[in-house]
């Protein structure tokens, strides 16, 4: 592909995330994520192996359903109100339209069996486009219409979110998978507390970012795609791989690291509502996600291959690291000590 069709396509996501963002009125809403949708495709396929075609085609054919639902939604709203302004959602058939194709948008149980599929199927550089910024449309929307959606029926979705997430990551050995599985029980935290404090939820989307965004560019260096791979990459870059570890387990919400930070604060709010058992629920769930954070910080540095590979050993590189990566790693796991000033923002 060459630069001038990538300076195309980022600048088409660029100006379909700011139209959705900035708007009011659910058409200019919808032309939004649809040209979203429309500038990530060649950069999921741009590959041309049978897997990204593959990857394109279930992104398309999930995000326009997704967007017909929207829209549904919205038409179903404008007919009983005659409004077309996105914070008049009022209608109860339209409110649980609209949970279903935001639900589908994000990757939220139990909409969520496109996700793993296409990262797997994307360069590990779309992938992170995926994972953060095609999430932001949908999750800016999320956070101007939850005062009409449904708590219960996020909440229950949120706990799915976090009890699949955790469970079908479990037994990959693809990093792009497990990472895609991550996402979907990061979501769950995200939406249990989008009802009550929708200023928690975007804490926990850019934390969500940040760490996810490191991890995803320090495999970008190391080459990594693999569990089997990953094992043998400590030669090559053991600082780096030294890193992806403590970004891991930041991932997986571990203290002292920044992860911690917002399921702290989620739990926190989640008691004060008097939802201590849905806190329970959720905080046990993401166990399941910690086992798989700390096989791959294992295979990241901690052992050396069991067996006889079929991968050579890398030749150590003394390339330097990426200021944007030491930048980003430094963030991923140190935020925590300024919990305090970030809690009187909230």
């Amino acid at each position: 592909m060459t630069p001038q069709a990538k300076l195309i396509f980022a600048i088409s996501l660029l100006l379909g995330t700011t139209i959705v963002i900035s708007s009011n009125h659910w058409v200019t809403i919808w032309a939004g994520l649809e040209i979203n949708t429309l500038a990530i495709l060649p950069l999921i396929a741009k590959s041309h192996h049978p897997r990204a075609i593959e990857a394109a085609t279930k992104y398309f054919l999930t995000q326009a359903t997704a967007s017909t639902l929207l829209l549904f939604s919205a038409t179903t709203n404008a007919w009983y109100t005659g409004q077309w302004d996105i914070t008049q959602l009022t209608h109860p058939t339209a409110c649980l339209i609209l949970t279903s194709a935001l639900a589908m948008k994000l990757g939220l149980a139990p909409f969520h069996f496109w996700f793993p599929e296409v990262l797997q199927g994307s360069s590990l550089t779309t992938a992170l486009i995926l994972s953060t910024a095609m999430k932001f449309p949908p999750m800016t929307l999320l956070l101007i219409t939850s005062p009409s959606l449904n708590p219960t029926l996020l909440t229950s979705m949120a706990i799915l979110s976090a009890a699949l997430g955790g469970w079908m990551g479990l037994n990959q050995t693809q990093i792009r998978k497990i990472l895609a599985f991550s996402s979907i029980s990061h979501l769950g935290w995200m939406v249990i507390i989008v009802s009550y404090n929708p200023k928690l939820t975007l804490l926990n989307f850019y934390l969500y970012a940040l760490m996810t965004t490191t991890v995803f560019l320090t495999l970008n260096v190391i080459k990594t795609s693999k569990l089997s791979t990953l094992m043998t990459t400590w030669t090559k870059t053991p600082a780096l791989s030294a890193m992806l570890m403590l970004t891991l387990l930041s991932l997986a919400g571990l203290p002292p690291f920044t992860g911690f930070l917002p399921k702290w604060f989620i739990i926190q709010e989640l008691t004060n509502q008097n939802m201590a058992p849905a806190a329970t629920a959720i905080a046990l769930l993401s166990l399941l996600g910690l086992f798989f954070y700390l096989r791959l910080a294992y295979c990241a540095t901690i052992t050396l291959p069991p067996h006889t590979t079929n991968h050579m050993k890398q030749w150590h590189t003394n390339s330097p690291t990426s200021i944007t990566i030491a930048i980003l790693t430094t963030t991923s796991i140190m935020l925590l000590p300024i919990s305090p000033m970030i809690l009187t923002t909230i």
